[in-house]
């Protein structure tokens, strides 16, 4: 057992002998996020790009035109990962950078720059575990209809065989889609996200399209990178109902098939929930043989928490008919969310023995809070430790009751773009001056890199 102390007001025991020798120990970001370089080297606009320039759709106007600036400062964001002492980093590729037209010829500088990117991370002893679709889709192809096209899948895969071409002899860890309930219910149902619709009809389409990319992709890849190891990423949250009356419970059950089976089940071979298509009321698109291409199987799968759900009937609300209900004297990040961390070891315990995964990675988990930047110019930020190493003992808990943890990603590298909220929402490890693009590890990045050292001496000890 080892015991960190989790700031001056907690005590936490992150049990890491329970974490296998050869854990990954990583960091993750997005493309559009922090890349910035927006229209250099070929690269076509995205639906962020058009979102993000629409009045009102964004916190500020903010936008990621410039964002971190990643493009031309990633030797230097490498060095700050080598001082973390992280020995993996999830990154997406920015499909309008690698395919500018969505379908048709490669871009040879876009893809010359995951390429370099790729060999200073392996140079400098760090994982690259890629993700194709972190919510960046071509504006050409969001022109010609979108995810709620079947055409987009099918290029999603011809995109997805380009770059494990090219990046296969190196690259093993690959993901096909961040949280595509993102894409298909906030940015197609909710309108929040781009592509900015408020659809029912078009987000069911959406979400059948972009699991049945998946189930295109994975094939892709495999077709051109053998030893390849392919997972998905998916949000989800553990669900409650508000009060005990049926109405909530009903709730609570469509909530989560909306959140989590209907995003689960199908990539399981069990198809979409029947209830679920129920509630929605919109015939899927399927054709002969989809399920089982959507079901190829997995090598892993991808985790991503931040907070559970309380929720309440809400008959006369969109689909699933179940609102968010405030649960107060709770602790919540600056997002307002709440902050549980029993939810990570429930929710990978759940894919354990519900889904039978074979192995998972907590692909992201992180907190925003309002950082001060000291007169020193050091960054402290206790909150944030101590969500950190709350939901790392959580997970610790989940790998010592059978779950095949293999993997962590604290969300995130930097602070960057964070898509709607603009830059006011900092999840970082490491704080970002806009301005001058100044990076600094903050208290959290610190408390990381010691917690990964911890781990690594124990394995040494242990071996």
């Amino acid at each position: 057992m080892t015991e960190l102390p989790d700031s001056e007001r907690t005590f936490v025991t992150i049990d890491l002998a329970a974490l296998p020798r050869d854990f990954l120990w990583g960091t993750a970001t997005s493309a559009y996020q922090i890349e910035g370089a927006v229209a250099e080297d070929g690269r076509s606009p995205s639906i962020w790009d058009t979102f993000s320039h629409t009045p009102g759709k964004t916190d500020s106007g903010d936008h990621g035109d410039t964002a971190c600036d990643h493009y031309h400062r990633w030797r230097e964001d490498i060095g700050l990962m080598r001082r973390l002492g992280v020995n993996a980093y999830r990154l997406s590729i920015a499909w309008p950078r690698v395919v500018p037209g969505g379908d048709g010829p490669v871009n040879a500088k876009g893809l010359a720059f995951y390429d370099e990117l790729v060999d200073g991370l392996l140079a400098a002893g760090i994982t690259p575990s890629v993700t194709l679709y972190h919510w960046d889709l071509p504006q050409t192809l969001q022109d010609r209809g979108g995810w709620p096209e079947r055409a987009t899948a099918e290029l999603f895969a011809s995109y997805a065989a380009v770059v494990a071409d090219r990046l296969g002899d190196r690259v093993v860890h690959w993901t096909t889609l961040n949280e595509p309930s993102c894409s298909a219910w906030i940015g197609h149902l909710e309108g929040k996200m781009a592509p900015g619709l408020t659809d029912l009809t078009a987000a069911v389409r959406a979400s059948y399209h972009l699991l049945l990319g998946h189930g295109l992709a994975t094939q892709a890849i495999r077709a051109a990178a053998p030893d390849a190891k392919v997972g998905i990423v998916n949000n989800l949250s553990t669900v409650f109902p508000a009060t005990d009356r049926p109405e909530d419970l009903a709730a609570a059950r469509r909530h989560d098939g909306h959140v989590n089976r209907w995003w689960l089940d199908p990539v399981h071979g069990r198809g979409f929930p029947a209830d679920m298509r129920e509630v929605y009321g919109v015939e899927l698109p399927e054709r002969a043989g989809d399920l089982e291409t959507i079901a190829a199987p997995l090598d892993w799968l991808g985790l991503n928490y931040y907070f559970p759900a309380h929720v309440a009937d809400d008959p006369a609300g969109p689909a699933p008919h179940a609102r968010s209900v405030r649960r107060p004297d709770v602790p919540r990040t600056g997002m307002d969310w709440e902050i549980d961390a029993s939810g990570i070891e429930t929710l990978l315990l759940r894919l354990t023995d519900e889904y039978g995964a074979r192995k998972i990675h907590v692909t992201e988990n992180g907190s925003a809070f309002s950082d001060v930047v000291r007169p020193d110019g050091s960054v402290d930020d206790p909150e944030r430790q101590d969500y950190l190493v709350g939901h790392l003992a959580a997970c610790a808990s989940a790998a010592r009751k059978g779950a095949p943890l293999a993997g962590y990603f604290a969300w995130s590298l930097l602070d960057n773009f964070e898509w709607a909220y603009g830059y006011d929402k900092r999840f970082g490890l490491v704080h970002v001056d806009y301005r001058t693009q100044a990076r600094t590890i903050k208290g959290s990045g610190h408390r990381y890199a010691e917690i990964v050292r911890a781990h690594r001496e124990g394995s040494r000890k242990a071996a």
